[in-house]
């Protein structure tokens, strides 16, 4: 059995997404507790994330594209005892179990059951009052609400979920970090991860976060997951620390060096790789992403917006006018303010995301793979036949 709910949220995450870039937008909040784990509390607070998602257009690159917005947006529920369920994934919906023991229901009309595309309530009438079993706004996916059904078994409610795509394995009924860390390994493919960004401290938290609850390690043998700092490979190889390199030879230099480290790199499979931060990192210039694209990239990005929206509206124009290097990214995290403690959290919504962004180009993962076999000429994302060559400024292959 499962703690309804077992997961913790503490922050709202917003999902952008514009073919080939993909944003997601993760604002951290006052920190609250998600549906009890068991314990002997008798009500918890919760905090969890909802989706919608709302079509606008957006030029990107001098091109006029669809932009889709998927708001997450955090809500606080109060339950009155924990529960527990039990779940199973079918090919084309999954079951929970919950159980009603001591909950005294005299007929199916004390229990209300409320399914939306990507949330759940279940309730019960007692003593005159409604109590909550469970609640979520963020389902693993989305459900088809008008093929619910649902039943008593003896002392168990339970509930069936048509799933929205049958194709995807639903490793929990919630979209918790556990959830997250197993179901995206299917969708991922082997596909490594990168994060950039300006800090090379949250890039570093984050992807030790990311490398232990995926379980990405260096090599076949490895039990031991950690993910890959660049910044500590260069200091092993410069034998300086960044700063005194940055010193005596220049930041060009520094960047030249961490190319030629995520060259060497970019043929692994199932790493996590914590890019240097700053403009004497590889990823903060443009001319150095042909080995990024590699792999999946996460943009952790600090903002100095007061509020949600206004954070929106500065990824909005980070996406539009690409005038960072780190636009080139498949997702952005937005960051209002910085704490280690946060560095789950960003984590989860890194991998919400890029769920978020395969789902909806399943043969991403694929083509990562095909760029990599073909030498990453820096063709991302267009990739260009066999036999091109990026120095001769062709689209056109030579002939034989």
């Amino acid at each position: 059995m499962t703690p309804a709910g077992a997961s913790t949220a503490t922050a709202a995450l917003c999902f952008f997404s514009a073919n080939p870039i993909k944003i997601s937008e993760l604002w951290p909040q006052n920190p609250s507790h998600s549906l009890p784990r068991p314990s002997s509390s008798s009500s918890s607070s919760s905090n969890r994330l909802s989706l919608s998602i709302h079509p606008f257009a957006s030029p990107h690159l001098g091109l006029f594209k669809r932009l889709y917005r998927v708001s997450c947006t955090s809500t606080s529920t109060f339950s009155t005892r924990t529960t527990h369920y039990e779940f199973l994934d079918g090919p084309t919906e999954v079951e929970l179990k919950l159980e009603l023991g001591g909950h005294d229901i005299q007929s199916s009309r004390d229990i209300l059951v409320d399914a939306e595309d990507n949330s759940l309530a279940i309730r019960v009438k007692h003593s005159g009052s409604l109590k909550t079993l469970m609640e979520t706004s963020c389902l693993y996916d989305k459900i088809k609400p008008a093929e619910t059904i649902w039943y008593m078994d003896d002392d168990q409610l339970v509930v069936n979920l048509k799933k929205h795509d049958p194709d995807l394995k639903w490793p929990d009924i919630i979209e918790s970090w556990e959830a997250l860390t197993v179901g995206i390994t299917q969708l991922l493919k082997g596909a490594s991860i990168y994060l950039v960004g300006d800090s090379t401290e949250i890039n570093e938290k984050v992807a030790q976060e990311l490398a232990v609850g995926l379980r990405y390690c260096i090599s076949f043998f490895e039990t031991n997951y950690t993910p890959l700092y660049t910044k500590e490979l260069l200091e092993t190889y410069g034998k300086q620390t960044i700063d005194s390199w940055v010193v005596t030879e220049g930041p060009d230099s520094v960047a030249e060096a961490e190319s030629a480290i995520l060259e060497s790199l970019s043929s692994h499979v199932r790493a996590v790789v914590a890019t240097l931060g700053g403009q004497h990192g590889a990823a903060g210039r443009a001319d150095k992403w042909r080995h990024l694209y590699a792999g999946f990239t996460v943009w952790l990005s600090q903002s100095e917006a007061t509020d949600e929206d206004a954070a929106k509206e500065e990824a909005r124009r980070n996406v539009q006018d690409g005038s960072q290097a780190y636009s080139n990214a498949d997702v952005v995290v937005k960051l209002g303010g910085w704490d280690p403690s946060y560095a789950k959290s960003v984590a989860q919504g890194s991998l919400s995301a890029l769920k978020q962004l395969i789902l909806s180009d399943r043969k991403l993962p694929g083509k990562k793979s095909l760029y990599i076999r073909l030498g990453c000429r820096g063709d991302w994302p267009n990739i260009e036949p066999p036999g091109w060559d990026p120095s001769s400024g062709s689209d056109v292959p030579p002939t034989s």
